[in-house]
């Protein structure tokens, strides 16, 4: 089925087959959370060595996006989406047989692998099977929003399958998904042919992105969380991390076949929406997880009521992105919706610091999570709109990766900082012998406090950096027309 005679009705069923596959992988990131406890006492993990089952899966899923997008570009994206769908598949019944830890554990990783391969590539293919604006933004508002409310929805469904049944089944669930996904998948998806290796593979710049990236992820997660960001250990690895980062753009700036072409940083709207991407999210998962732990250890909420509190968020920013961001953003344009919605976001976080020690969901948390619910529909599809307006359609893939990567790394970057900062302004409150959970409401306070600034600091970068797609399109149509002059 080629791009031509695939009818409209069968991309849009193609586009929620590839949104079915995209919520299965983002699901996976949270609905551990809920189902840890179960994990601890069923396999016996220490406290240390619990944390292991969320970071195998994050080193993998984070050190692999860039690496899987721009296989999607060069192998075809659809090839790329298959296997990644068999690999996830195989590794979820992994996970739901483990009776050891390190079955788990690697399990989780091996999960984490298919993970990357299937979701790096899904808005390179949104984008490419969409060429037409207000279509492509329609897509895209499925997209975003199935990638921004699938944590929620994660929260939800991890409370109710491991108190309905047992914590297996977060994993078991994936399987009859997974399978429909890729059947349906191998029937619609048309198989585009990709741009080919040329002169060989970059197998150095490679080895060296993907290790970069899966060091960074660890630095993060483990060393930096467990010894503190001062550590030797942390500074170290986060060094070490760096260097080979240094050492993949020089490669790839000299060798004639780079495995990811820095052209593609020189769009504005490229590099910008990626660092508003980073920054917007490392703010806003304040909101998810240490808003959850506020539920938790000061309101005393159970999974199931954690999972139902993030309820509104998402049904809002459900209706947004799936009804009316897209005429909104045909009307107005993408960049001038970003920045309102940033501000929502900004301001339902700055709420969120108001909520008291005996604080009630109508009162203290329900308009914190309409406002996000507002922000978030509004701002992500515009986000991704404008991030994939840079990109050539054979770098869709490479760009979509990016995208992906810049999220994981904000985010994994973003939650090490605030949970960090909020434990020690807690502990440092308990010492001088205030209530715990006055202390732990101050500490998820200023958590909340910074990730606001975080948000206010993405929009200033987008307000000075990113421009309309419009002008972008019109740029990049001249550079290639002058292109095939000169040629």
């Amino acid at each position: 089925m080629t791009e031509h005679t695939m009818t409209d009705k069968n991309r849009w069923i193609a586009l929620y087959v590839l949104c079915a596959g995209m919520l299965m992988i983002v699901l996976d990131i949270t609905v551990v959370n809920v189902a840890l406890p179960s994990i601890q006492d069923d396999l016996g993990f220490s406290q240390a060595s619990l944390a292991w089952v969320v970071n195998a899966y994050l080193i993998a899923f984070g050190g692999l996006l860039l690496l899987s997008g721009r296989f999607g570009d060069i192998l075809g994206r659809k090839s790329v989406f298959m296997a990644g769908l068999g690999v996830f598949i195989f590794a979820s019944l992994l996970c739901g047989l483990a009776q050891s830890q390190e079955m788990l554990v690697g399990a989780r990783f091996i999960q984490g692998v298919g993970g990357a391969m299937t979701s790096a590539v899904i808005l390179g293919m949104i984008v490419t099977m969409f060429p037409e604006p207000r279509e492509q933004a329609k897509a895209i508002g499925v997209y975003a929003f199935v990638a921004s409310a699938g944590g929620s929805i994660g929260l939800l469904a991890g409370g109710v399958l491991t108190q309905s049944i047992n914590w297996h089944w977060i994993f078991f669930v994936n399987i009859p998904v997974g399978i429909a996904t890729a059947l349906l998948a191998q029937r619609l998806l048309e198989r585009d042919k990709g741009i080919g290796f040329g002169e060989g593979a970059d197998f150095a710049g490679a080895v060296l992105i993907t290790s970069s990236l899966m060091l960074g992820v660890y630095t993060i997660v483990s060393p930096a969380a467990d010894y503190g960001w001062g550590s030797g250990r942390a500074l170290g690895l986060g060094a070490l991390s760096l260097l080979l980062l240094v050492a993949f753009v020089v490669r790839e700036a000299r060798t004639s076949n780079p495995l990811i072409p820095l052209r593609i940083f020189r769009s504005r709207n490229v590099s910008g929406a990626n660092l508003v991407q980073a920054l917007s999210v490392a703010g806003m998962f304040g909101m998810f997880f240490l808003g959850s732990l506020y539920m938790q250890r000061v309101l005393g909420y159970e999974a199931l009521e954690i999972g139902l509190a993030f309820l509104p968020a998402t049904i809002v920013m459900g209706i947004l992105s799936i009804r009316y961001t897209e005429p909104l953003i045909m009307r107005f344009g993408a960049r001038t919706m970003l920045l309102p919605g940033m501000g929502l976001i900004a301001a339902g976080l700055l709420l969120f610091t108001q909520a008291p020690v005996d604080g009630s969901y109508v009162q203290h948390i329900l308009p914190s999570m309409i406002l996000f619910g507002f922000g978030a529909g509004l701002a992500f599809p515009a986000l991704m709109t404008l991030a994939m307006s840079g990109a050539t359609q054979q770098d869709a893939g490479l760009a979509s990766g990016l995208v992906n990567t810049s999220a994981q790394v904000g985010g994994a970057l973003g939650l090490a900082v605030l949970a960090t900062l909020s434990a020690t302004r807690s502990d440092n409150l308990i010492n001088r012998g205030e209530a715990t959970a006055s202390a732990l409401t101050s500490g998820y306070h200023l958590a909340f406090l910074i990730g606001a600034a975080l948000v206010v600091a993405a929009t200033v970068v987008a307000a000075a950096v990113l421009q309309p797609e419009e002008q972008v399109k019109a740029q990049m149509a001249a550079e290639a027309e002058l292109a095939y002059e000169r040629a």
